[in-house]
């Protein structure tokens, strides 16, 4: 079929961004003739009042802080039938905050859109928001609604995942085809990755987020997993990730492992397809993430085995490894382009990118609170830890954590728009901007997704 393509993108980043900066000149002129910039050296962030975490050292945007999207309505219908809160209008973007919405510009940058390939360099406007997702969005949640993912690429990658899944990996029997389908991985991804330019590299992201939930489901939770041995499990499937380099005599054993049970083959077919799109750099950026997402699973597995309930703290200090962040950090690779590692490194960058990552696992804490209760077993999410640890009423418990995320959130933004001031690189802007839009996606899915998710009756 020809090739959809790429959707509106959309992103998360406040008006806060209006004290974005123009281009240095030096930067684009070396851009454009092929020369890589010298990497900037970025301000810390020390601390200050006014945010739960270290305030960006820019000064403080003039615009007034971001609204809330959703704000706690004071009655509340049955979660299976409330609509979604209303939200006032949202300020009109300042000539920055587009700029900034709408990617790099200038000398040498043409390249950095597909989707303006073949088209007039003009300027563009940021994407007008779209009519709010359909779906059970959280009371008092912070949250930006995106517009319905583009059908054609939704239909197409998720045609081709189910194709991957059954045919090149035997990924799992009939009688799981239902849950497969409802978990709807090619809306999610799509909603995700906007300035994907193909559907194949959409693809990358949607294998291994598929590989990634198979490890979770068959290794620690729903279908079979369990804490005991889950540290041997866990390491065996990372070779699958990062290669085991052995002697000749041990190394075919160790390839035929590889196809020994689903997860594996998932992580090991995910993996090649993924070297073909990302560089090395990329990979190896990669392969860290998944050894920190591993780690935390280990500690949740830990403390399930010693029934331990960690301190609030703790388990966040958990979430920050057990969470999403594989995800959002490989927003380059799939949006054709790269995030050189000199910046990736830098520590506003890894800031930002920790923010990201613990507040959309937050959301699936909020989204999933249900599902978890009715499951076999006592599951650890942030309203139970709180409810726990705090001795507050579940309800009180689920509230506090919706306003723990909303507080992750705010700080994501403030220094992503920091960050963009500081150093505006086109390729910095562009992964700020795709891991903002990253997060809204994941949350629309989550919001959406009524097969998987459902709220409790708190309102």
């Amino acid at each position: 079929m020809p090739e959809p393509g790429p959707s509106p993108l959309q992103s998360s980043l406040p008006g806060a961004a209006a004290r974005f900066g123009a281009h240095v000149l030096g930067t684009a002129q070396a851009a454009a003739s092929g020369g890589p910039p010298a990497p900037p050296v970025l301000p810390g962030l020390p601390a200050g009042p006014g945010l739960p975490f270290p305030s960006p050292s820019a000064a403080p945007p003039t615009t007034a802080a971001p609204p809330t999207t959703a704000a706690p309505p004071t009655t509340a219908a049955p979660p299976t039938t409330a609509a979604p809160p209303t939200a006032p209008a949202p300020p009109a973007p300042s000539a920055a905050l587009r700029r900034l919405l709408s990617g790099p510009s200038g000398l040498g940058t043409e390249g950095l859109h597909p989707a303006r390939r073949g088209e007039s360099a003009a300027p563009e406007a940021a994407p007008e928001p779209g009519a709010p997702a359909a779906g059970n969005p959280i009371p008092g949640l912070y949250y930006h609604p995106v517009p319905e993912p583009d059908p054609v690429r939704v239909e197409e990658v998720s045609r081709r995942i189910k194709a991957w899944a059954v045919d090149e990996v035997d990924l799992f029997p009939e009688d799981w085809e239902k849950q497969f389908d409802g978990f709807q991985v090619g809306r999610y991804m799509v909603a995700c990755h906007p300035d994907a330019p193909t559907i194949e590299h959409l693809m990358v992201a949607t294998r291994l987020m598929v590989a990634e939930n198979a490890v979770d489901d068959v290794y620690c939770e729903d279908h079979g997993g369990s804490p005991i041995g889950l540290g041997g499990r866990l390491l065996l499937a990372h070779t699958a990730i990062d290669p085991l380099h052995t002697t000749k005599e041990y190394e075919p054993q160790w390839a035929r492992s590889l196809q020994s049970d689903a997860p594996r083959r998932a992580y090991s077919s995910a993996m090649e397809y993924f070297l073909a799109q990302a560089s090395p750099s990329q990979a190896d950026r990669y392969r860290h993430d998944m050894a920190r997402l591993h780690l935390g699973y280990l500690a949740e597995a830990a403390w399930s085995q010693t029934e331990y309930v960690p301190e609030v703290w703790e388990y966040l200090a958990m979430r920050q490894f057990n969470n999403f962040r594989p995800c959002p950090t490989i927003t380059d690779t799939v949006g054709g382009y790269e995030l050189p590692a000199d910046l990736h490194a830098q520590a506003p960058m890894q800031r930002v990118i920790a923010l990201a990552g613990n507040a959309t696992t937050i959301v699936n804490d909020l989204y999933s609170y249900t599902k978890e209760l009715a499951a076999p077993g006592r599951h650890m999410n942030l309203p139970v830890v709180i409810a726990d640890r705090e001795g507050t009423s579940d309800k009180e418990g689920y509230l506090k954590a919706v306003e723990v995320h909303n507080d992750l959130m705010h700080a994501f933004e403030a220094e992503a728009a920091a960050l963009a001031a500081a150093c505006p690189v086109p390729s910095v802007l562009r992964f700020l901007r795709g891991v903002a839009v990253w997060l809204d996606g994941n949350h629309y899915w989550h919001q959406t997704n009524t097969y998987r998710y459902s709220l409790p009756d708190f309102w």
